[in-house]
């Protein structure tokens, strides 16, 4: 059942639920921020209307700076703001920002600790048409190794206005990551988010006889791990699915204590299995609590042009294939 304590959309499962970009609650927390802070700036690599800073841009043009195709600069320019006082937004595509730029983003922001938020929109396969050179599917592994960085993957566009927000408030650099397409709305403006501590959106009811296992996910594919969590509780298994939207610090209490309670995981990202939240999490489970795991996620290879639900179905990361893993966990287990 829907963990009361997520108050989660009440519409989630209908046919109708609603669909937004998750990049348009990107918009709508700069703005919200900007408001609050006068120290926010936003800097955008010729993708303004794309990433969702348009907003900000119309309503503070002094504090929003075009850089144009030019992501190394788009980092080292906001680096420097980052330790005079300033609190720079930068975004591009995922790919590009921070696929192009990432040594000037380890250089002259993480290095120096510059208060630099930065957003990589169009993040995962559901990139869709555009094909694997704009799918960025590694950009969680090579955001997590970076010392000082934070990273939020918020799961639909209210938790993505929420994780700006937060961001914004935080000092050092911040990775955000957003899908392109319309998902569901999963959470509500009630919904807890607090950088580093993890959600549950579902739990069945509790029962000792019945198998059971935890899903841990993040961003857009949390849709179809609820999907996969009703439809698995409808079959006599019970499993608790946890919004893990903050990859770095991540919620190591709420990992082990699911792997206690649960035996077993299944991680659920779009990204590479290889350095994602997966990864992640097994590294916490190897030092505290090994665990039998699957990981749902792109195994080891790049994706390609398509329509956004065919690829997620393709590449398996679908509710379908999300119920396969949480059956073969839990053999696993015994």
């Amino acid at each position: 059942m829907i963990s009361p304590d997520a108050k989660l959309n009440p519409k989630l499962f209908d046919k109708d639920v609603e669909l937004k970009p998750i990049r348009n609650g990107y918009g709508e927390g700069l703005v919200m921020a900007g408001e609050k802070d006068s120290n926010i700036v936003v800097l955008c690599a010729d993708l303004t209307e794309s990433t969702r800073s348009e907003e900000f841009s119309k309503k503070f043009p002094e504090r929003f700076f075009e850089i144009g195709v030019a992501e190394q600069n788009l980092a080292t320019v906001a680096a420097g703001l980052g330790v005079t006082g300033k609190i720079p937004f930068i975004s591009s595509y995922a790919a590009f920002s921070p696929g192009r730029n990432w040594e000037q983003i380890r250089t002259t922001i993480c290095y120096n600790d510059s208060n630099v938020k930065i957003a990589g929109a169009h993040a995962g396969i559901s990139v869709g048409p555009d094909g694997a050179t704009h799918q960025a599917v590694e950009d969680i592994a090579t955001m997590r190794v970076l010392s000082n960085m934070r990273i939020f993957v918020p799961a639909d566009a209210i938790e993505a206005k929420k994780a700006t927000i937060a961001a914004s408030k935080i000092w050092g650099p911040v990775y955000l990551r957003f899908a392109r397409e319309k998902t569901p709305i999963i959470t509500t403006e009630k919904t807890p988010f607090v950088p580093g501590k993890a959600v549950t959106l579902w739990e069945s009811k509790a029962s000792t006889k019945k198998p059971k296992a935890a899903i841990i996910g993040c961003g857009p594919l949390l849709y179809e791990a609820l999907i996969a969590a009703k439809e698995l509780d409808e079959e006599g298994i019970n499993t608790i699915v946890i919004n893990m939207h903050t990859i770095k610090p991540i919620d190591e209490s709420a990992i082990v204590s699911a792997a206690k309670k649960y035996g077993a995981i299944v991680t659920v990202e779009e990204h590479q299995v290889i350095g994602g939240l997966g990864s992640a999490v097994a590294e916490v489970l190897s030092k505290k609590l090994p665990t039998p795991m699957e990981f749902i996620g792109l195994q080891d290879t790049f994706g390609e042009s398509g329509a956004p639900n065919e690829l997620v179905a393709k590449y398996g990361m679908s509710s379908k294939h999300i119920k396969s893993a949480v059956k073969k966990v839990i053999k696993r287990k015994k």
